[in-house]
């Protein structure tokens, strides 16, 4: 009779579905890259790429310096790189993109500044280990 269970497959499927929020506090700051497959909340700097499994969220004073890759994404902070976001992007009113967007859908709310180029109403695929592919949904 075991004692401890050696199925980390299901355990970790059971952590993944609790939703998992990771955080950066404000004042933090991290230079590398990010990977998470739960949702993570930015409210320091971070100078890398960050990619994450599912919502992001880049609080007012959050700054990332690097390509960012999210299932869905809110930002309220500054980006100066590449945004690819699967599903929505919302852009709060203090938020501030230096960068190019590839996105299904996009909020931008009066106040927000994007400097870039746009793709939207695009089926977004972000691979496991590489750069995120769109294909144009009219060419459907």
């Amino acid at each position: 009779m075991a004692i401890f269970n050696n199925n980390t497959a299901k355990n970790e499927k059971a952590v993944q579905s609790q939703g998992i929020l990771n955080i950066i506090g404000q004042g933090t700051r991290i230079t590398g890259d990010l990977v998470s497959n739960g949702d993570f909340r930015v409210d320091g700097a971070i100078e890398g790429h960050v990619k994450v499994g599912q919502r992001l969220v880049i609080g007012g004073t959050g700054k990332i310096l690097g390509n960012i890759e999210a299932d869905s994404a809110t930002v309220a902070g500054h980006i100066k790189g590449n945004i690819t976001v699967k599903n929505i992007l919302e852009l709060k009113p203090s938020a501030k993109i230096d960068g190019d967007i590839v996105t299904n859908k996009m909020v931008i709310e009066s106040g927000a500044q994007f400097n870039g180029r746009c793709t939207m109403n695009v089926a977004v695929s972000i691979p496991a280990g590489g750069a995120a592919a769109a294909t144009s949904v009219a060419s459907k």
